[in-house]
Protein backbone atom coordinates (compact mmCIF):
# COMPACT_ATOMS: atom_id res chain seq x y z
CA UNK A 1 0.00 0.00 0.00
CA UNK A 2 2.93 2.65 1.24
CA UNK A 3 4.50 1.41 -2.19
CA UNK A 4 1.81 2.43 -4.43
CA UNK A 5 0.98 6.01 -2.32
CA UNK A 6 4.96 6.54 -3.08
CA UNK A 7 4.93 5.57 -6.70
CA UNK A 8 1.94 7.58 -7.57
CA UNK A 9 3.46 10.72 -5.81
CA UNK A 10 6.62 10.29 -7.93
CA UNK A 11 4.18 9.98 -10.74
CA UNK A 12 2.38 13.05 -10.10
CA UNK A 13 5.58 15.14 -9.69
CA UNK A 14 6.77 13.38 -12.77
CA UNK A 15 3.75 14.70 -15.00
CA UNK A 16 3.71 18.20 -12.64
CA UNK A 17 7.73 18.73 -14.12
CA UNK A 18 6.41 17.53 -17.76
CA UNK A 19 3.34 20.33 -17.28
CA UNK A 20 5.95 23.14 -16.19
CA UNK A 21 8.88 22.11 -18.84
CA UNK A 22 6.19 21.95 -21.81
CA UNK A 23 4.62 25.57 -20.43
CA UNK A 24 8.49 26.96 -20.54
CA UNK A 25 9.27 25.56 -24.09
CA UNK A 26 5.69 26.65 -25.37
CA UNK A 27 6.70 29.97 -23.80
CA UNK A 28 10.34 29.82 -25.40
CA UNK A 29 9.73 29.01 -28.52
CA UNK A 30 6.95 31.07 -29.07
CA UNK A 31 8.25 34.44 -28.25
CA UNK A 32 11.65 33.84 -30.23
CA UNK A 33 9.99 35.95 -33.62
CA UNK A 34 9.68 38.80 -30.87
CA UNK A 35 13.37 39.00 -29.74
CA UNK A 36 16.05 41.26 -32.03
CA UNK A 37 19.93 40.88 -31.23
CA UNK A 38 20.53 43.32 -33.54
CA UNK A 39 19.55 46.72 -33.03
CA UNK A 40 19.11 47.39 -36.12
CA UNK A 41 16.36 44.45 -36.76
CA UNK A 42 14.34 45.58 -33.50
CA UNK A 43 11.35 47.34 -34.43
CA UNK A 44 10.49 50.93 -33.45
CA UNK A 45 8.48 51.45 -30.58
CA UNK A 46 7.26 53.61 -27.77
CA UNK A 47 9.94 52.96 -24.87
CA UNK A 48 12.56 50.86 -24.11
CA UNK A 49 12.01 49.21 -20.93
CA UNK A 50 14.43 48.57 -18.50
CA UNK A 51 13.81 45.39 -15.77
CA UNK A 52 15.11 46.01 -12.53
CA UNK A 53 18.11 43.97 -11.17
CA UNK A 54 19.90 44.15 -7.79
CA UNK A 55 21.93 47.79 -7.03
CA UNK A 56 25.29 48.15 -4.04
CA UNK A 57 24.54 49.64 -1.04
CA UNK A 58 26.07 52.67 -2.59
CA UNK A 59 23.61 52.94 -5.18
CA UNK A 60 25.54 51.70 -8.29
CA UNK A 61 24.30 49.19 -10.88
CA UNK A 62 24.94 46.35 -10.86
CA UNK A 63 26.66 44.27 -14.02
CA UNK A 64 23.58 43.01 -15.15
CA UNK A 65 21.54 45.99 -14.17
CA UNK A 66 24.43 48.01 -16.35
CA UNK A 67 23.92 45.80 -19.28
CA UNK A 68 20.60 46.27 -19.32
CA UNK A 69 20.99 50.16 -18.83
CA UNK A 70 23.40 50.34 -21.76
CA UNK A 71 21.16 48.45 -23.98
CA UNK A 72 18.65 51.11 -23.66
CA UNK A 73 20.86 54.07 -24.49
CA UNK A 74 21.78 52.11 -27.49
CA UNK A 75 18.02 51.54 -28.70
CA UNK A 76 17.71 54.82 -28.00
CA UNK A 77 20.75 56.49 -29.84
CA UNK A 78 19.61 54.28 -32.87
CA UNK A 79 16.29 56.01 -32.81
CA UNK A 80 14.27 52.63 -31.88
CA UNK A 81 13.11 54.18 -28.97
CA UNK A 82 11.73 57.93 -27.95
CA UNK A 83 11.35 56.96 -24.33
CA UNK A 84 13.17 54.69 -21.70
CA UNK A 85 10.58 53.38 -19.16
CA UNK A 86 13.03 52.20 -15.64
CA UNK A 87 10.71 49.55 -13.59
CA UNK A 88 11.74 47.68 -10.43
CA UNK A 89 11.72 47.09 -6.93
CA UNK A 90 11.23 50.21 -4.24
CA UNK A 91 9.11 48.61 -1.73
CA UNK A 92 11.08 50.24 0.80
CA UNK A 93 13.67 54.03 1.42
CA UNK A 94 16.82 51.83 1.84
CA UNK A 95 15.79 48.97 -1.55
CA UNK A 96 15.97 50.90 -4.65
CA UNK A 97 16.22 49.50 -8.22
CA UNK A 98 14.75 53.06 -10.25
CA UNK A 99 16.69 55.54 -9.34
CA UNK A 100 20.02 54.75 -9.89
CA UNK A 101 18.92 53.65 -13.44
CA UNK A 102 17.64 56.95 -14.35
CA UNK A 103 20.33 58.91 -12.58
CA UNK A 104 22.99 56.69 -14.89
CA UNK A 105 21.40 57.40 -17.64
CA UNK A 106 21.02 61.29 -17.39
CA UNK A 107 25.31 61.13 -16.98
CA UNK A 108 24.76 59.13 -20.26
CA UNK A 109 23.30 61.92 -21.90
CA UNK A 110 19.54 60.77 -21.95
CA UNK A 111 17.44 64.23 -20.73
CA UNK A 112 15.09 63.49 -18.09
CA UNK A 113 11.86 64.17 -20.18
CA UNK A 114 12.28 60.76 -21.62
CA UNK A 115 13.38 58.97 -18.86
CA UNK A 116 10.28 57.51 -16.82
CA UNK A 117 10.72 55.83 -13.42
CA UNK A 118 8.28 53.06 -12.44
CA UNK A 119 9.30 52.65 -8.75
CA UNK A 120 6.14 49.89 -8.18
CA UNK A 121 7.38 47.02 -10.73
CA UNK A 122 7.92 44.54 -8.21
CA UNK A 123 7.87 41.72 -10.66
CA UNK A 124 7.92 41.03 -14.23
CA UNK A 125 4.05 41.08 -14.62
CA UNK A 126 3.09 44.21 -12.51
CA UNK A 127 5.68 45.89 -15.07
CA UNK A 128 4.27 45.10 -18.09
CA UNK A 129 0.81 45.45 -16.28
CA UNK A 130 1.47 49.22 -14.90
CA UNK A 131 3.63 50.61 -18.27
CA UNK A 132 0.13 49.09 -19.97
CA UNK A 133 -2.61 51.32 -17.35
CA UNK A 134 -0.11 53.86 -15.23
CA UNK A 135 1.88 54.87 -18.48
CA UNK A 136 -0.46 53.98 -21.51
CA UNK A 137 2.58 52.01 -23.28
CA UNK A 138 0.52 50.36 -26.31
CA UNK A 139 4.27 49.42 -27.77
CA UNK A 140 7.51 48.19 -26.24
CA UNK A 141 10.94 46.97 -26.33
CA UNK A 142 11.65 45.02 -23.17
CA UNK A 143 15.09 45.28 -22.12
CA UNK A 144 16.76 42.06 -20.31
CA UNK A 145 19.36 39.38 -20.19
CA UNK A 146 18.36 36.55 -22.48
CA UNK A 147 17.27 34.29 -19.92
CA UNK A 148 14.50 36.57 -18.90
CA UNK A 149 13.17 38.00 -22.36
CA UNK A 150 10.74 35.19 -23.17
CA UNK A 151 8.89 35.43 -20.02
CA UNK A 152 8.44 39.06 -20.03
CA UNK A 153 7.74 39.06 -23.74
CA UNK A 154 4.98 36.78 -23.08
CA UNK A 155 3.09 38.77 -20.20
CA UNK A 156 3.51 41.74 -22.13
CA UNK A 157 1.91 39.99 -25.19
CA UNK A 158 -0.76 38.31 -23.20
CA UNK A 159 -1.56 41.90 -21.63
CA UNK A 160 -2.28 43.06 -25.03
CA UNK A 161 1.08 45.21 -25.44
CA UNK A 162 2.74 44.88 -28.86
CA UNK A 163 6.06 43.82 -27.16
CA UNK A 164 9.28 42.75 -28.63
CA UNK A 165 12.67 42.67 -26.82
CA UNK A 166 16.52 43.18 -27.15
CA UNK A 167 18.85 41.13 -25.08
CA UNK A 168 21.07 42.80 -22.97
CA UNK A 169 24.69 41.07 -22.65
CA UNK A 170 24.88 37.48 -21.43
CA UNK A 171 25.78 38.32 -17.63
CA UNK A 172 23.80 36.53 -15.58
CA UNK A 173 23.01 33.78 -18.15
CA UNK A 174 23.76 30.67 -15.87
CA UNK A 175 22.13 27.34 -15.62
CA UNK A 176 20.36 28.33 -12.13
CA UNK A 177 18.56 31.47 -14.03
CA UNK A 178 17.50 29.44 -16.94
CA UNK A 179 16.47 26.73 -14.51
CA UNK A 180 14.54 29.47 -12.07
CA UNK A 181 12.75 30.79 -15.38
CA UNK A 182 10.81 27.67 -15.06
CA UNK A 183 8.43 28.38 -11.97
CA UNK A 184 8.68 32.12 -12.72
CA UNK A 185 6.72 31.07 -16.27
CA UNK A 186 4.01 29.19 -14.43
CA UNK A 187 3.77 31.85 -12.06
CA UNK A 188 3.31 33.99 -14.81
CA UNK A 189 0.23 31.86 -16.08
CA UNK A 190 -1.25 31.92 -13.19
CA UNK A 191 -1.40 35.66 -12.89
CA UNK A 192 -2.30 35.91 -16.47
CA UNK A 193 -5.27 33.64 -16.07
CA UNK A 194 -6.19 35.11 -12.66
CA UNK A 195 -6.09 38.53 -14.16
CA UNK A 196 -4.08 39.71 -11.09
CA UNK A 197 -3.85 43.25 -10.28
CA UNK A 198 -1.07 44.75 -8.97
CA UNK A 199 -0.78 46.02 -5.71
CA UNK A 200 -0.20 49.86 -6.86
CA UNK A 201 -1.40 51.63 -9.86
CA UNK A 202 -2.54 55.00 -8.99
CA UNK A 203 -2.21 58.02 -11.45
CA UNK A 204 -1.41 57.81 -14.85
CA UNK A 205 2.02 59.17 -16.63
CA UNK A 206 1.58 58.63 -20.29
CA UNK A 207 4.81 57.30 -22.23
CA UNK A 208 4.13 60.25 -24.70
CA UNK A 209 4.89 63.05 -22.13
CA UNK A 210 7.38 64.29 -19.50
CA UNK A 211 9.15 61.88 -17.68
CA UNK A 212 10.12 64.31 -15.00
CA UNK A 213 6.92 64.11 -13.73
CA UNK A 214 8.15 60.69 -12.40
CA UNK A 215 11.00 61.73 -10.76
CA UNK A 216 11.26 63.34 -6.99
CA UNK A 217 12.49 60.76 -5.10
CA UNK A 218 8.95 58.99 -5.18
CA UNK A 219 8.61 55.92 -3.28
CA UNK A 220 5.52 53.76 -2.66
CA UNK A 221 4.54 54.52 0.68
CA UNK A 222 3.46 57.94 -0.42
CA UNK A 223 2.80 58.34 -4.38
CA UNK A 224 0.41 55.43 -4.84
CA UNK A 225 -2.32 56.47 -1.93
Amino acid sequence: MVGKIVKRGVLLVALAFLVCALLYAYVWYGTKPYIFDSIDATPVTQAALVLGASVTSGGQLSPILKDRADRAIALYTAGKVKKILVTGDNATLSHDEVDPVGKYLVTQGISREDIFLDHAGFDTYSSMYRARDVFDVSTITIVSQPFHLPRAVFIARSLGLEAYASPASTNGSNVYNYIREIPATVKAAYDLLFSRVPKYLGQQYPIIGDGENTWGGFSTTTIWQ
